[in-house]
């Protein structure tokens, strides 16, 4: 069992030696034994922050041994001021967890696109050659074939979860973990003092410009990652990660990369590839869905064989992949083909869309939001996209929270243009129906948005979702 006096001792202070059973940042979830670590709140223009001091009381109330701020306090339990709360909050769930990122090779997958598919495809991968193998991602954490959901809708969630994972990971005698690791974890501390064997770095778009404010300070944030990385893995194609591709200890992928496609074929059932890397030539075929999963596929094989996977064990685990919830997730296939993705930013929107064009026989129907508290930036790269690669759209709901879904809607309609060719349907049960009422033989309809998400937060309600099973339903009434 840690104790207080063991853990205050990090910081060079002095505690009882009372027993701890739990660090948290939530008073929520504060039960009795717990350390209670007071957050400032993320500054953001869309919301005024929280701040965790002003739940202080709330977690004595449910038990509390001790707290940690940043503001100079007395209480009537051991009290840590700290300069930074949220380095202390993983300092000190690394330290009460036993420092379960050292028992483990962790590969770490960053970028503004593909880092959840990327994250995906190399768990699956190591998890085929040397099970069992952890994973912790947007779309839920895996111990070996087990699967597990967290709550909300965090790429990486707080320290505290981040470290009773990777002690999970260890418990099920894991010896390698996948990191899906987000520009909000790596500047909020999440990850601090984790150590990675190899950093995937996908790509750059504008996005979360509402917390980093630039696109240089996106970057840098990024780039963390590979600093704390023994080995790079980085996409030779985009321009920002493009500037790291010279660097030592580096294999870069992609055209003029170290890996490369040299020929790829796309029809209806996935991709067939000819790949080129430092460890030869070689096929595969792989099951998803987008030409751009081929350099998604690059990047999980690059991390992968720096590990030690070999070409026949590459092409054995991309062969029988079974594809990532909510990523270009085939639904139906006839007589009009149904796709759910995730896909939430314009960029992401075009990448989904682009691939699903040249297979789709007549018009390509979109049902797609834009959250609220998010980049408003992002509605409007939303609405152009559509506008220019849908042939329909039918603007919804997508998480507004306590922001005005009127008002996202009519930045989507305003940012799209022609109201022949869209419709707005605040209500997303109804959206998926309509959008599916319209679609004829020959046609496809992506659901982009919510891919793999539990919840659908609407207002101040977390209602539960699934998009996939909403599908699934309106297509059975429509029999």
């Amino acid at each position: 069992m840690t104790t207080l006096d063991r853990l205050f001792a990090l910081f060079g202070q002095s505690a009882p030696p009372l027993a701890v059973r739990g660090i948290t940042h939530d008073s929520r979830q504060v039960a009795p034994g717990y350390v209670f670590v007071a957050l400032p709140g993320v500054p953001l223009p869309s919301r005024k922050p929280l701040d965790g001091h002003d739940y202080i009381p709330q977690a004595l109330a449910r038990g509390a041994v001790a707290v940690v701020g940043q503001r100079t306090m007395r209480l009537e339990v051991p009290y840590l001021k700290v300069a930074n709360a949220r380095a202390a909050l993983a300092d000190l769930a690394a330290a009460f967890f036993g420092y379960p990122g050292q028992q483990l090779s962790l590969l770490g997958v960053t970028g503004s696109k593909g880092k959840t598919t990327v994250a995906v495809l190399l768990h699956h991968l190591l998890q085929s050659a040397a099970p069992p193998a952890g994973r912790l991602s947007t779309v839920g954490v895996r111990i070996g074939e087990a699967e597990l959901f967290l709550p909300g809708h965090f790429t990486t969630p707080e320290a505290p979860e981040v470290q009773a994972m990777l002690h999970r990971f260890v418990g099920a005698g894991c010896r390698q973990a996948v990191l899906e690791v987000s520009s909000h974890a790596l500047a909020l501390e999440r990850v601090r003092g984790l150590s990675f064997a190899v950093g995937v770095f996908t790509n750059l778009y504008p996005d979360h410009l509402d917390l980093h404010g630039s696109m240089e300070n996106y970057f840098a944030e990024k780039r963390k990652l590979l600093a704390r990385s023994s080995f790079a893995i980085v996409n030779n194609e985009n321009p920002w990660t493009r500037t790291l591709a010279g660097q030592p200890h580096t294999w870069s992928y992609g055209a003029g990369g170290h890996w490369q496609i040299v020929r790829l074929v796309e029809e209806a059932g996935g991709l067939s590839l000819e790949v080129a890397s430092p460890l030869g030539r070689f096929a595969v075929e792989l099951p998803m869905l987008g030409r751009f999963n081929g350099e998604n596929a690059l990047a999980a094989m690059a991390a992968a064989a720096r590990v030690g996977l070999s070409i026949e064990q590459l092409q054995a685990g991309l062969a029988s992949f079974p594809g990532v919830p909510g990523r270009m997730q085939l639904v139906q296939r006839e007589p009009f083909r149904v796709v759910v993705d995730f896909a939430h930013t314009g960029a992401s929107l075009q990448a989904a869309l682009e691939a699903l064009r040249p297979t789709t026989q007549k018009r390509l129907l979109l049902v797609i939001g834009a959250a609220g508290h998010q980049d408003p930036g992002r509605r409007s790269g939303i609405g152009r996209v559509a506008s220019q690669l849908a042939d329909f759209v039918v603007f919804t709901e997508e998480d507004h929270r306590s922001e005005s879904l009127k008002a996202i809607l009519a930045a989507l309609a305003q940012a799209h243009g022609d109201p022949r060719r869209y419709a707005l349907v605040p209500d997303r049960r109804q959206a998926i129906r309509y959008a599916l009422s319209l679609a004829q033989p020959g046609d496809t309809v992506l659901l982009a948005g919510k891919g793999h998400e539990r919840t659908l937060e609407r207002g101040q309600e977390a209602l539960p979702w699934d998009e996939v099973a909403e599908v699934r339903q309106a297509l059975a009434g429509l029999d």
